[in-house]
């Protein structure tokens, strides 16, 4: 014991009434009570516990974790903290197969510590070079990410102390201990999931329960049947939070949204979808219904939107131009857009059962810019034709030409237009841009602005205007009559023996609808979140990209059944609801009130709506769509992302020049082959040691000139995990890397890289945190080519013997084949001096057969 100890211990009985209040304070390893703060943000005032002095869990009277049960101070551990004259540090780590308990401090016993709580524990932990927050792995270079598995300490910062158990806190429950990471813990689990397994059949036995069936019994939660119905039906959930101050802010969100949106539903149905009006009106009148019952994002609000309108209008086209189908069926072409709708949602309905939300992040943002630009030129050209008052003249030339074809007409024929319908489809458009623009100018300083239902006025007023001077006699386009044969609401089984020859022609169309339908939803729901940050919103609805995958599958798939157009979660439309005070899905469900209401009572006074009004309105959505082009545009070429402008100029010019359909196809393609190639080429590197140092090594390629070379060695950094996708190559790029030093070296150049200098391959495997049996395969088949040329083989900061990867590497012979475990070391400077050790033996050895 030092002199400083033996004068703290001295004077700590005196002072410790006061030593919480104080920079340093005397505890006793005798008496110790483990109080750690709750959350992370308070490791910047480190409470550090004495006698007699009340921990903050008293203070706060927070309740006890798990069963944890009143217990003698004089008998608990003491925990995983060196408190010394020199600050605080963690525990030895277990993140190496070569972390050894007995490395572990000795207990303190009888001994009083002097703690410097200045600095404090956090900038001590910022200030550790040996702590990687990420991984704990102990390298300063570590590049693991924040994904990485953490090593396991009996307590961390903020965290549970050391008397709780492991079991219950970050990992499986004891039941299930045997099962593999991302496993169920039995069979029912597995095929059935957590949900039904536990909710339905009621879990099973304590050693069939899933982790979540195991922690809900231990803190209490009585009814885990309504928690995952709750999860799965979420109005269960907003439901009971609902309160009347709500109501206000949803219904004013919902009857600002019926004014813009309804004339939208209308245009989009009749110029776009080649369908009544009508079933653009079922669109609204549905799909937010069903939307605000399954859906995890309270702001968001679904409709049809341009780009599947359109969609859904080429396959009517199609059938047009075959003859199955003619312009004037209204009820033929209802019938097909309804099979489009519901194939679309059995698609997004099939995707979210099996899981496969996170097929959002497989469209690029080039791409879809490139083809959203596409879709707004395509629907500015379609629209400029019935503005102009040529639809009638274009129906007999160019009314199923691609958009080119399109262009080419207008120039020829803008001499023939129809005086009335340009100037009232021209005013309309540039009175509602301006209105647009006025109220993005002056929305950040009047934000009641955007209460201001321009978009209604401007159609109400145009059908006013149309009725009072009798346009409609003097040639102007009004919308007609928009009732369909047969009663509203009426109920069409899409899928009859008679309709499957339209089913063919739909199914690429609607597995198209369904992607950009998905993926638009989930950029708007990201963007709005869950509501949980909100002050005055709701709580505990945790956004899932699988769950709105649901949601949207079964409003399409309803939609469809009274042959509604496709109706997806859209950006502009929910940023509207949430802007005009729309705070629970309680907006949709007046949203579709009020649809049904104007469906039901106020279809005759849409009869005198100018056509080119309408057709105003779908181009300024044309226009925003292209607007933001010019943006992205100038950021890839700032950075100079000259494949991604490549995989945006193709994708436009492909729908331009060709067509819809043709056009995405090339655009998914294209994104598929960039995923491809990425995911299957290993970024493996070769290092150098930085000079001056023994333990520092840098990516030679990168840091050319700045590393030395090691003599008789390759030392290969693998920096990502290694599966059937990225080991393909793997070979060949160790080859080049033995022949040439650097993997950018073209293999046409002769080998320049002496063969002395591969006599010790060391990998460095600290990046391969899972591997899989093909992996596995061919790391044993290079490894086994190694030994065969009697190249020594070093692997170093390998996962621990808990983890998966080391368990394939025993189990695929890796290991033996290395020889042993000794050649599995926890840094590359001890690989290093291994391979010196094996140099110096293999020497004396020679020497000694030389002797005898």
């Amino acid at each position: 014991m030092s002199p400083k100890t033996d004068r703290t211990a001295e004077t700590s009985s005196s002072e410790s009434s006061q030593s919480h209040t104080r920079r340093k304070s005397s505890i006793s390893s005798a008496r110790f009570n483990a109080h750690a703060p709750h959350n992370p943000s308070q490791l910047r005032e480190v409470y550090v516990p004495s006698d007699g002095s009340p921990s903050p869990e008293e203070t706060m009277h927070h309740p006890r974790f798990f069963d944890e049960q009143p217990h003698d101070s004089s008998s608990s551990q003491p925990p995983d903290l060196a408190f010394s004259t020199d600050g605080i540090h963690p525990a030895p780590d277990h993140a190496s197969i070569h972390s050894n308990d007995e490395n572990a401090p000795p207990a303190h016993s009888g001994v009083i510590l002097e703690v410097d709580l200045e600095p404090h524990i956090h900038t001590r932990l910022l200030q550790q070079r040996d702590w990687d927050q990420a991984s704990g792995c102990g390298s300063e270079n570590c590049n693991h990410g924040t994904f990485s598995p953490r090593p396991w300490t009996n307590r961390s910062y903020g965290s549970i102390g050391s008397e709780h158990s492991r079991d219950g806190f970050g990992g499986r429950f004891p039941g299930a201990a045997d099962a593999a990471d991302g496993e169920s813990s039995d069979a029912a689990h597995a095929l059935l999931g957590d949900a039904f397994a536990d909710g339905v059949m009621g879990g099973g036995n304590a050693h069939k329960m899933s982790t979540t069936s195991f922690l809900a019994n231990r803190h209490g939660i009585k009814n885990q049947r309504i928690m995952y119905l709750a999860y799965y039906i979420p109005i269960i959930n907003w439901g009971r939070q609902y309160k009347w101050r709500y109501l206000k802010g949803d219904f004013v969100a919902a009857l600002t949204m019926a004014s813009f949106y309804i004339p939208m539903s209308l245009s989009y149905a009749s110029n776009l979808g080649h369908v009544p009006p009508i079933n653009g009106l079922y669109s609204f009148a549905i799909n937010p219904l069903i939307y605000a019952i399954l859906g995890s994002c309270p702001q968001m609000v679904v409709g049809p939107e341009a780009a599947g309108s359109l969609l859904t209008g080429e396959v009517v086209r199609e059938n047009i131009k075959k003859g199955t189908s003619g312009d004037n069926d209204g009820v033929r072409n209802a019938q097909i857009a309804g099979i489009v709708t519901c194939m679309a949602g059995a698609f997004i309905f099939l995707a979210g059962l099996f899981r496969l939300g996170f097929l959002d992040n497989v469209l690029s943002r080039p791409f879809l810019r490139g083809f959203i630009s596409a879709i707004g030129v395509v629907i500015f050209i379609d629209q400029l034709i019935p503005e102009l008052g040529l639809a009638k003249l274009a129906a007999d030339e160019v009314s199923h030409g691609s958009c080119l074809d399109k262009v080419i007409f207008l120039c020829r024929n803008v001499g023939k237009s129809h005086g009335l319908t340009a100037a009232v489809s021209l005013g309309a458009f540039g009175i509602i841009m301006f209105f647009r623009t006025l109220k993005i100018r002056l929305q950040p300083r009047y934000p009641s602005v955007a209460y201001v239902p321009d978009r209604f006025l401007v159609v109400v007023l145009s059908g006013f205007l149309t009725w009072k001077y009798d346009w409609e006699s003097q040639g102007l386009a009004v919308l007609g009559d928009v009732k369909t044969s047969g009663s509203i609401f009426s109920v069409h089984f899409p899928f009859e023996t008679s309709h499957l020859k339209y089913a063919g022609d739909a199914v690429n169309t609607a597995l198209i609808i369904a992607l950009l339908g998905f993926f638009e939803s989930s950029v708007a729901a990201k963007s709005l979140g869950s509501g949980d940050n909100k002050k005055d919103g709701l709580r505990s609805m945790p956004l899932s990209a699988n769950r709105e995958l649901i949601a949207l599958g079964t409003a399409n798939i309803t939609g469809g059944l009274f042959m509604a157009l496709p109706a997806f979660g859209g950006y502009g439309r929910s940023k509207v609801n949430a802007s005009t005070g729309g705070t629970t899905p309680m907006s949709s469900i007046f949203l579709s009130l009020i649809t049904i209401i104007c469906t039901v009572f106020l279809l005759p006074y849409f009869y005198f709506l100018p056509k080119g009004v309408l057709c105003a309105m779908v181009s300024v959505v044309a226009y925003s769509l292209v607007e933001e082009a010019p943006h992205d545009i100038k950021f890839f070429w700032r950075i100079r992302g000259w494949s991604e402008m490549f995989l945006m100029f193709g994708i436009f010019l492909a729908t331009i020049f060709w067509d819809l359909k043709r056009g995405i196809a090339v655009g998914i393609g294209l994104s598929i082959l960039r995923l491809i190639r990425h995911s299957t080429r290993p970024r493996i590197q070769i290092l150098g040691r930085v000079p001056g140092t023994t333990d520092k090594f840098h990516n030679a390629e990168s840091h050319a000139g700045e590393v030395e070379f090691i003599e008789g060695c390759l030392i290969v950094k693998i920096p990502e995990p290694l599966t059937f996708a990225n080991t393909g190559d793997l070979k060949n790029r160790l080859k080049r890397l033995e022949d040439h030093g650097t993997s950018h070296a073209h293999p046409a150049l002769p080998r320049i890289r002496r063969e002395e200098h591969n006599k010790n391959i060391i990998f460095d495997v600290h990046g391969v945190t899972s591997l899989d049996g093909a992996g596995a395969q061919v790391l044993f088949e290079i490894v086994e080519n190694y030994r065969k040329r009697d190249v020594n083989v070093f692997f170093c900061r390998i996962p621990s013997e808990r983890s998966d990867v080391w368990r394939l590497f025993e189990k695929s012979g890796i290991v033996d084949l290395c020889g042993g475990k000794r050649h599995f070391v926890k840094s590359v400077e001890a690989a290093l001096r291994l391979t010196e050790l094996e140099r110096l033996a293999g020497e004396e050895g020679g020497s000694e057969r030389g002797l005898g």
